[in-house]
C-alpha cells in the first residue's frame, strides 16, 4: 500500500522590500514548499483569505497597514484565525504587546535560510515534496 502524499504546503511571504521577498520565495521553493507573496498587509489579508495558506510569513513593517495590524485581523477571521503567523523583523518582538496571542513563532531579520526552513517545518509539519 502506497503512503498517502500530503499536499505540498503553501507559504505566504509578506515582505515589502522585493530583494528579501524575492529571497524569501527561492529558499522556500527549493525547499519543496509552494509559495506565494504580497507586498503589504491589505494584499497579505486578501492573498490568504483566498488562497488559505499553511503559513504566513509576516514582516512586520509593512506600508498600507503594517504586520501587526494584519495579523490582528487575520487572527479575527473565521477562515484565517488557524493559519500560523511567522513574524518576521529587524527588532525583537516584545512579548508584553501579545506576540504570544498573534504569532506561531518570530524570526529576527536577516534570518539565516536554515532557521527560515526549520522554522516552517516545524509549524507546517510534514509533507512529502
Amino acid at each position: 500500500m502506497k503512503k498517502p502524499v500530503l499536499q505540498t504546503p503553501l507559504v505566504l511571504v509578506v515582505e515589502d522590500d522585493g530583494d528579501a521577498r524575492e529571497m524569501y520565495e527561492v529558499v522556500l521553493a527549493g525547499s519543496g514548499f509552494r509559495v506565494a507573496s504580497a507586498a503589504n498587509g491589505i494584499d497579505a489579508i486578501d492573498k490568504a483569505r483566498t488562497l488559505l495558506p499553511g503559513l504566513i510569513l509576516m514582516d512586520l513593517s509593512l506600508p498600507s497597514l503594517d504586520g501587526w495590524e494584519a495579523s490582528r485581523r487575520l487572527k479575527d477571521g473565521a477562515s484565517t484565525r488557524d493559519i500560523p503567523i511567522v513574524a518576521l523583523s529587524g527588532n525583537p518582538i516584545d512579548d508584553e504587546a501579545g506576540a504570544g496571542q498573534v504569532f506561531a513563532a518570530a524570526l529576527m531579520k536577516p534570518c539565516l535560510p536554515d532557521d527560515l526552513i526549520a522554522a516552517v517545518r516545524r509549524l507546517v509539519g510534514p509533507f512529502h515534496p
